[in-house]
């Protein structure tokens, strides 16, 4: 077990104000330092862009947790540590026999904290992260373990639970029969065509994502195809509503396979190679969710504020996803669009701009991801999250003395 203090988060841009941050090495571990510990919080891998795993108490870094993958090939579920990362335990799901049906964009993060955020991949029929989860092992305020599953009748209001329930040890999820996939590219397209058929365009395929600075066009769509059953390869179409399909590159050491070239789907789910620096790698991030219905008006709003935005853009990537049914989901009840800006790491002029963008998003109903930046109040939280109430209820009941709470759970859920 090591213990550490004054650490960052993997942008180098949150400093986490926990009084220590422990690495236990097993669940026994963390089960005795939850039992003695009057505050504490769970840690992934560091990839939120807020305080919201941060905890005036002790942190406990989950990655430690040996992955102790099971697979029941008849249930179709694969169980492992809450700290493993996607990227590494995919393989041996691979090599099962078995996938998940989606991924992240990078396959860095780990699995307990994408689920407990409403991460997600982008595919108009696929949910997020979290809608793959069958069941949560997590150690609750006395230390002891407890299940929360699926045919529970609260589900819908733990699995994507921010840390506010317990220490999370364990993710059973959901599998399926292994595929393979391939990534084309297409583009540019003219910001009006990609505005009128913006929904086409992210049903192109299983996993669709949309790049744009916010001027005169989108300037690349990567289509992400599903081989079907016993082929080889699957069909593409030349364009894409009069973008052509362009070259695009084979794999190296930053970016996966985007030539058209099949391979498995842990290889061509996430954008990024596991053995390589995460996206940008000097960043800061927000994401807002916004209905499919209103992708094109939501769209338009932010692009009036295109030349504030572009000094201190990498790039916009647009995703689209299924709606789900969790309390807590940015994609709670219907379809939505993702507006994921990949921000320089300007830190101070972001927060400055997010009022404004977030505001004219707020017509849209536009929800922030809940480990990214945002400028969103506690009152404009609530306006948009109509369960929150039985969350709070819920919270109360299973930690009454708020032994994971949160300077994030009290300013910005009241909790």
């Amino acid at each position: 077990m090591r213990s550490t203090t004054s650490e960052l988060n993997w942008s180098g841009t949150v400093t986490y104000t926990a009084e220590r941050i422990v690495r236990p090495g097993s669940i026994a571990e963390a089960a005795e330092l939850v039992a003695r510990s009057p505050r504490v919080h769970g840690l992934g891998t560091r990839h939120s862009f807020n305080d919201v795993a941060d905890t005036p108490g002790v942190l406990l870094d989950l990655t430690g947790i040996p992955t102790d993958l099971v697979v029941d090939a008849e249930a179709r579920t694969a169980t492992m540590g809450a700290g493993t990362r996607y990227g590494l335990v995919a393989p041996d799901l691979d090599r099962a026999g078995f996938a998940l049906h989606n991924t992240g964009s990078l396959p860095h993060i780990s699995i307990g904290g994408a689920v407990a955020t409403g991460t997600h991949g982008s595919g108009t029929a696929l949910g997020s992260l979290s809608t793959a989860v069958r069941a949560l092992e997590l150690i609750g305020p006395d230390g002891e373990l407890r299940s929360v599953h699926r045919d529970d009748p609260d589900f819908a209001g733990t699995v994507l639970h921010l840390g506010l329930f317990g220490i999370v040890t364990r993710v059973t999820l959901d599998v399926e029969p292994t595929y393979d996939m391939r990534q084309d590219t297409y583009g540019p397209f003219p910001w009006d065509v990609f505005t009128a058929n913006v929904a086409a365009i992210h049903a192109a395929g299983y996993s669709v994502c949309s790049y744009t600075v916010f001027g005169d066009e989108v300037s690349e769509v990567l289509v992400k195809s599903r081989v079907p059953d016993g082929a080889t390869d699957v069909a593409v179409p030349d364009d894409l509503v009069g973008a052509s399909r362009l070259p695009g590159s084979p794999g190296d050491g930053h970016h996966t396979a985007r030539d058209g070239s099949v391979g498995p789907w842990w290889d061509r789910l996430p954008h990024f190679p596991i053995e390589s620096v995460p996206s940008v790698g000097s960043e800061v991030q927000s994401e807002h969710f916004v209905p499919l219905r209103h992708a094109a008006a939501a769209l338009e709003a932010v692009r009036t504020l295109a030349d504030r935005i572009q000094p201190h853009l990498h790039v916009c990537e647009l995703r689209t996803m299924a709606a789900d049914p969790f309390w807590l989901s940015p994609t709670q009840g219907e379809d939505v669009l993702c507006i994921a800006f990949t921000w320089k790491k300007h830190p101070t002029e972001v927060a400055a701009l997010l009022p404004d963008l977030e505001g004219l998003l707020a017509p849209f109903d536009g929800r922030p991801h809940w480990g990214k930046m945002s400028s969103l109040d506690g009152t404009t939280i609530a306006g948009l999250y109509p369960r929150l109430p039985a969350v709070r209820d819920l919270v109360r009941a299973a930690d009454p003395d708020r032994v994971f709470g949160s300077a994030f759970a009290e300013r910005v859920l009241g909790v």
